[in-house]
């Protein structure tokens, strides 16, 4: 991953902050100083968070989950726009949908109402409507575009918000919180960087300093896109290997000429003294080469509601996989997550062990429905 340079930053004017006046105090440890009445970020500290979110996000990407963008200022809209249609992520640049992530299930209504009107038009029912109708289903199809256009592909809750301006988009952040979606943003001085898990300390106002943020962002969401190609790409050449090289086992058995019975070897068998008492358990072996093998492979981001930092503090509890998760008591769970950090102890995690069972059982049709009829993996 290419990192950006303190000079490209300075130069794009990411360093500008806001009025002395206007500050936020929490922003203290990244302002660098004051000058003319306006404060001035700190670029070394915005390079080292801008990796650090980068890094986060590539793995979010990797994952398979959906990143939403969410910018509807008049300097970033077009530009967020133009950067998250590249990587075919979804976005909101005209206005934030009141509930658009915690009255989720509704706004799936309105974007299939988009695809009803669509067929309407295909199979010529909308025809058959008169010219006021058609008139106002042209309207209401125009309307559900502008504002709901961008997120027509994204069938579930995102796996993370990035946000430019919280101040702005504190909508987005609140809901975001409530239903704990981890949270990237782009935090100017006068912003509160306590509401934010990643945050880029930079100026939200100018146009070139969201393009050459949004550009390393969204080129970190590239490299984890194509770093999922490529692990799909691979373990679709595992399985032909592996098919390719069991044929000629079978052909090379059956070429090897039996042996002739003058050259038969009539020595006796050396005799083996056994160890006395030893027994192996086969089934028990396999089964723990099997837990070994399979720890680590399960993505627990899956499970709505359990956001990287959930899934970190699951892992390092020993509940690595969605059969351990499946297992698991909800309080136990509350009590794991609480020790790891105080900012996850709102997190409710009643529902995780029901869908860590259908994600064991590979029931991901039946999980994808029961996510989409609750609020935020809340029942």
């Amino acid at each position: 991953m290419a990192r950006v340079e303190v000079k490209q930053l300075l130069e794009a004017g990411v360093h500008f902050g806001h009025l002395t006046r206007k500050w936020n105090p929490n922003m203290a440890p990244y302002i660098y100083m004051e000058r003319n009445g306006i404060h001035v970020i700190n670029l070394y500290k915005t390079v080292a968070k801008l990796d650090e979110t980068n890094e986060a996000l590539s793995k979010i990407a990797a994952s398979g989950r959906k990143i939403l963008f969410v910018a509807t200022k008049k300097q970033a809209k077009d530009i967020v726009a133009e950067k998250a249609a590249k990587v075919n992520m979804p976005y909101i640049t005209e206005r934030w949908p009141g509930g658009m992530l915690t009255n989720f299930v509704t706004i799936r209504k309105a974007v299939k109402k988009m695809a009803s009107i669509d067929r309407m038009k295909k199979d010529g029912t909308f025809l058959t409507l008169s010219k006021k109708e058609r008139l106002q289903v042209d309207r209401l199809r125009a309307k559900l575009e502008k504002n709901l256009g961008s997120i027509s592909e994204m069938t579930r809750l995102p796996g993370a918000l990035f946000i430019v301006d919280t101040m702005r988009e504190h909508i987005a952040v609140k809901e975001a919180q409530k239903l704990n979606i981890p949270i990237f943003a782009m935090v100017d001085t006068n912003c509160d960087p306590r509401d934010v898990d990643y945050l880029i300390p930079s100026n939200d106002d100018a146009s070139k300093s969201i393009d050459i943020i949004m550009t390393e962002v969204t080129n970190a969401v590239a490299e984890g896109l194509a770093e999922r190609k490529s692990e799909k790409g691979d373990a679709a050449e595992g399985k032909s290997d592996d098919k390719k090289e069991k044929a000629p086992k079978k052909k090379e058995a059956a070429d090897k000429p039996a042996p002739s019975p003058e050259k038969v070897d009539t020595k006796p068998a050396p005799v083996v003294a056994k160890a006395p008492n030893v027994e192996v358990d086969v089934e028990a072996t396999k089964e723990t080469v099997a837990k070994k093998e399979k720890v680590e492979a399960d993505d627990l981001t899956k499970v709505e509601g359990i956001g990287p930092k959930a899934a970190e503090a699951l892992v390092a509890a020993g509940i690595a996989t969605f059969a351990d998760l499946s297992k698991g008591d909800a309080e136990k769970i509350k009590e794991i997550l609480t020790e790891a950090s105080s900012r996850m102890a709102h997190l409710d995690p009643t529902s995780w062990p029901k869908q860590a069972k259908m994600a064991a059982d590979g029931n991901w049709d039946e999980l994808k429905e029961w996510q989409d009829n609750t609020k935020g993996g809340v029942e």
